[in-house]
């Protein structure tokens, strides 16, 4: 039988999470947002814990294996969103077609917002597929 369990918790527990240098631990929004998606579809039960560590495990080796640097853009923008994406596609909750429009006007939101202001969804041009 095991003994019974402790947790430490930080001084400041609602504060902001920090690395342990003391910088903030997401350099952009987008980044804890993509983790949330993550985090949302294993407490859902969508996917479980296992499969999105796996997920995520396959797209660093990926990356390293293509010479990616092992950098937080290389972390984020190629193994996180990676993997959310190819569980979204395995388990269809949204549609291949859906994705690839959503991931589209992303893109065209991206390419469309000025250099220094937050990237939001509206900013992309309406086409035709998205």
């Amino acid at each position: 039988m095991l003994g019974k369990v402790t947790l430490n918790l930080p001084e400041d527990p609602l504060g902001p999470l920090r690395r342990k240098d003391g910088d903030p631990a997401f350099d952009e929004a987008w980044q804890a947002q993509s983790l949330a998606i993550a985090d949302t579809l294993v407490g859902a039960g969508v996917v479980t814990a296992t499969g999105w560590a796996e997920a995520l495990g396959f797209e660093l080796q990926s990356a390293a294996r293509a010479g990616a640097p092992d950098n937080a853009e290389t972390y984020y923008l190629v193994a996180v969103l990676g993997a959310v994406e190819k569980l979204l596609r395995q388990i269809e909750i949204v549609g291949r077609d859906e994705l690839d429009a959503r991931v589209e006007a992303w893109r065209q939101a991206y390419l469309s917002t000025p250099h220094g202001k937050p990237v939001e969804l509206q900013a992309a041009p309406k086409c035709m597929h998205c």
